[in-house]
């Protein structure tokens, strides 16, 4: 059974940085492709970045955000910089079996956390 738990959520101000971790159980990293997806206040949920057979990022984040995968610890992170107000939502770490998409969408995760709350704001 594959399980994953968010952990570095917080409330931070415009500018900052944060970064959020994503640990794995059940299956190595490496067996698997992990994004992140945001859901602000009224919106659906949206695509952020994964890391799979490659690195991928919506536009909004590019520059800003980085995705990494730790073997070691079986874990993926987000390293959040240049946060801005717009940033604000839960993210949610997701696991697929399908190692490579052009364009990834919720659909195509099947394993997901609970969620972690960012809120940037002065």
């Amino acid at each position: 059974q594959v399980q994953l738990s968010e952990s570095g959520g917080g409330l931070v101000q415009p500018g900052e940085s944060l970064r959020l971790s994503c640990v794995i159980s059940g299956r190595t990293v490496r067996a698997l492709a992990v994004g992140w997806f945001r859901q602000g206040p009224g919106t659906e949920r949206e695509f952020v970045a994964a890391v799979g057979w490659r690195s991928s990022y919506t536009n909004s984040v590019k520059g800003r955000f980085s995705i990494s995968a730790d073997s070691a610890e079986n874990t993926v992170y987000l390293q959040m910089n240049s946060l801005k107000s717009e940033d604000t939502a839960v993210y949610y770490c997701a696991g697929s079996d399908r190692y490579y998409a052009p364009n990834w969408s919720s659909s195509d995760f099947q394993y997901w956390g609970q969620g972690t709350q960012v809120t940037v704001s002065s």
